[in-house]
């Protein structure tokens, strides 16, 4: 079973005490390990603005906010072979693990990698944000 680093704890601070449960429950079942990144969790409006401004968001935190700056969304990271991974594949076994928990929770989650597809430097396509959940009230 895995656990949580005490990082990855800090990075869930203040999100939404549903995403807590569901993310717990989500490493419970999930067959690959994951951690929460930098930035992973709840945002300002200024970690947001630079976020945007850096192309790794699409909402500027001001304008358009986004679902971190509300704590209604979690980033992740797949850990594989000790070390952090965003491989589309990992990623999905991982969203899998947090979809399945939403359900048996009762709560309802979007998957990132289900948005509409875009091309990666790596040529793979996924979707614009495969390693991000969101709660939908």
């Amino acid at each position: 079973m895995f656990k949580f680093s005490i990082t990855s704890n800090k990075r869930r601070a203040g999100v939404d005490p549903r995403l807590i449960q569901i993310s717990d429950r989500a490493l419970e079942i999930s067959v690959v390990d994951f951690g929460i990144p930098n930035h992973g969790g709840i945002r300002t409006a200024e970690e947001q603005y630079g976020l945007f401004l850096d192309g790794k968001s699409r909402a500027d935190g001001t304008n358009d906010l986004s679902y971190h700056q509300s704590g209604k969304a979690l980033d992740f990271y797949a850990f594989v072979d000790g070390a952090a991974s965003w491989h589309p594949g990992h990623l999905a076994m991982v969203a899998s693990a947090f979809l399945q928990a939403s359900s048996e929770l009762g709560y309802r989650l979007t998957w990132g990698g289900l948005w509409k597809p875009v091309k990666t430097t790596s040529g793979v396509p996924h979707g614009w944000d495969a390693g991000h959940v969101q709660l939908e009230d």
